[in-house]
């Protein structure tokens, strides 16, 4: 065989092979949404921030600067795209979920700026958790679907720390994106980061316990871990005996730098 023949014969078999091995991560659910999350990754790292405002701390996004980067759109894109049913198990599930959250959260106050708060993007007779804010999968959603219809039904109360409706008393939006291996972690990291927040999270008086309003809202969803109380004394040292209610004020200010 001549050996212009043999290389063109070798590049080509090369050549076919790196576009199937290529496809083959393409298609493959796992892979894709661990590429998603690489991206998530980069874009948290660079436009959100810790902040202090109104004697709150949190950590603020940059909406302006993020609607400019072609990544967001990319991002968004990989979301839609998305095949979360053929996610192995339930981390990947929860973790694929309150990513979308967190990330079409952003995209209701990019789509809607300028705005004070997140809410100002709905109205009286359609609340903004109501809105149509994106697709999954060719479906249409809603932030109260993805919170109440999909992350709630999957008992993990520690998903109220971690997902964040872009305002200065919700949990801090994770610098990171959340990921099936390191799920446990980031969830407990998450939880304990805001029991320890007296500005927003829990404000011990003494023998009284004032908690975010978090946990009235959510209140039957701690049952299973044993109620309100014993759950966060998972997370935070307290006194032997205490009262407490979730009233803390809740500032829904947009959590923007």
């Amino acid at each position: 065989m001549p050996i212009t023949q043999f290389l063109h014969d070798t590049l080509s078999n090369n050549v076919l092979y790196s576009v199937f091995a290529l496809a083959t991560v393409l298609l493959s659910p796992s892979a894709a949404q661990a590429g998603d999350w690489d991206l998530l990754d980069a874009v948290l790292a660079q436009y959100v921030k810790p902040v202090q405002r109104e004697g709150i701390r949190f950590h603020g996004v940059d909406y302006q600067a993020l609607a400019l980067d072609p990544r967001y759109g990319q991002l968004l894109t990989q979301i839609e795209n998305s095949q979360p049913a053929s996610l192995r198990d339930s981390d990947e599930r929860l973790a694929f979920y309150i990513n979308a959250y967190n990330v079409y959260a952003i995209k209701m106050v990019i789509d809607n700026m300028p705005m004070d708060s997140i809410r100002d993007a709905g109205s009286l007779f359609t609340p903004v958790w109501k809105k149509t804010v994106g697709t999954i999968a060719g479906e249409s959603v809603t932030l109260d679907q993805i919170e109440h219809a999909i992350l709630r039904s999957m008992g993990e109360p520690r998903i109220h720390f971690a997902i964040v409706c872009a305002s200065l008393s919700c949990p801090n939006l994770r610098r990171e994106a959340y990921r099936a291996e390191k799920l446990e972690q980031q969830l407990d990291d998450q939880t304990r980061m805001f029991l320890q927040d007296d500005t927003k999270g829990l404000m011990l008086e003494g023998r009284r316990m004032r908690l975010s309003q978090i946990f009235d809202w959510f209140e039957e969803d701690f049952d299973a871990a044993g109620g309100v109380e014993e759950f966060v004394r998972r997370y935070r040292e307290l006194p032997a005996q205490l009262s407490w209610r979730a009233n803390m004020p809740y500032d829904w200010d947009l959590n923007r730098q």
